[in-house]
């Protein structure tokens, strides 16, 4: 029979790291190079992601 082995528990800290500052509105954004134009609106447009949660928002330029 094999070893048993503890898991260590993930602390709050450690399980929601990052999420607080997002959640008060403290993005980190990264810009996304895939979608650079808008054919509907016919403008260029930057649209970027949030490395953390991944909520995105377009810019228009």
């Amino acid at each position: 029979m094999g070893d048993v082995i503890q898991f260590k528990r993930p602390k709050a800290a450690e399980k929601h790291k990052g999420k607080t500052l997002c959640r008060s509105n403290f993005h980190k954004w990264e810009v996304l190079k895939e979608k650079q134009f808008d054919v509907k609106q016919g403008k260029l447009v930057t649209v970027e992601r949030c490395a953390r949660c991944g909520e995105i928002r377009v810019r228009t330029t």
